[in-house]
C-alpha cells in the first residue's frame, strides 16, 4: 500500500510529535510547525517525456523483433545468421518507418497513463535540480498557506516533508533567519531525511523538533506574554 500524507505517521507518532512541539515551545517564543504532503509537483513534463522515450524505444524493439521474425520466416530453412552483423543489416532492411511511427503513437497513451499512475517512476525523467526546486517552492507556498508568516515576532519554522520526492525542507521566517544560519536548518533536514529512510520517521521528527526548540531558545527565549500561534498537530 502506498503511503499517503494523512497516514504517514501513526496515531501514536502524531501524539508524540504534538507533545514534542509543545515541549520545545515551552522554552522559546518561536513557533514550530510540521507538514507532510504526498508530492510537491505533478511533474507533467516528466510524464510526457517519459511516455515519448518509452514509446519510441518500445516501438523500435517491437519493430526489430517483427523484422527478425519476418526475416527468419523468409529463409528457406531456419538459420541464426540474423544474429551476425550482416544478418542484422538484413533484418533492419525489414524495419518500416510507416509502421514504426503509428506504433509509437499507439504505445504513447497507455504508457502516459501508467506513468501518471506510477508517480515515483516519473522522477527518472526529472533532473535533481528540478525536484529540489519543486520541493523548495512547495515548502515556501505551504509556509504562507498555513500562516507561518503571521507570527508576532516573525519566528515561525516549518518542517516540510514531501513523500514522493523523499525530501525534507526546513525554513524559518525573517526574524529567525536574521539570527540563525540556513545551514543549521539544512543539517537538521538531512538528519530527518536519514531517519525517515531508516523507517523511523516518528522518533526522528521528535528528535529534530527538540533540536529545533533548543536552537530557537538560544536566540528567542520564551516571553511572559507568549501565546501559541500555530497548530501543534501535523499539517497536511
Amino acid at each position: 500500500m502506498k503511503t499517503k500524507a494523512e497516514n504517514f505517521f501513526t496515531g501514536a507518532e502524531q501524539e508524540a510529535i504534538t507533545k514534542a512541539i509543545e515541549n520545545a515551545e515551552k522554552k522559546t517564543s518561536g513557533e514550530i510547525a510540521i507538514m507532510v504532503v504526498d508530492e510537491s509537483d505533478s511533474y507533467r513534463e516528466a510524464a510526457i517525456l517519459g511516455s515519448v522515450i518509452c514509446a519510441a524505444l518500445g516501438a523500435l524493439a517491437l519493430e526489430i523483433i517483427a523484422a527478425a521474425v519476418y526475416y527468419a520466416m523468409s529463409q528457406w530453412s531456419y538459420s541464426s545468421n540474423w544474429l551476425t552483423a550482416n544478418g542484422m543489416r538484413d533484418v533492419i532492411d525489414y524495419v518500416s518507418l510507416w509502421t514504426y511511427i503509428p506504433l509509437v503513437f499507439v504505445l504513447y497513451f497507455p504508457l502516459h497513463y501508467l506513468l501518471r499512475a506510477a508517480k515515483r517512476f516519473k522522477l527518472f525523467f526529472v533532473g535533481k535540480a528540478r525536484v529540489e526546486e519543486a520541493v523548495r517552492e512547495r515548502a515556501i507556498r505551504a509556509f504562507y498557506e498555513k500562516g507561518l508568516y503571521k507570527t508576532r515576532d516573525e519566528t515561525g519554522v516549518l518542517i516540510f516533508i514531501s513523500l514522493l520526492e523523499h525530501r525534507v525542507w526546513m525554513l524559518g521566517d525573517r526574524g529567525i533567519n536574521a539570527h540563525i544560519a540556513p545551514d543549521v536548518w539544512s543539517t537538521m533536514a538531512l538528519e530527518l531525511t536519514r531517519g525517515i529512510k531508516s523507517h523511523n520517521p516518528g522518533t526522528s521528527v521528535c528528535t529534530v523538533i527538540s533540536r529545533c526548540g533548543e536552537e530557537l531558545a538560544r536566540h528567542f527565549p520564551i516571553k511572559k506574554d507568549d501565546t501559541n500561534e500555530l497548530p501543534d498537530t501535523v499539517l497536511t
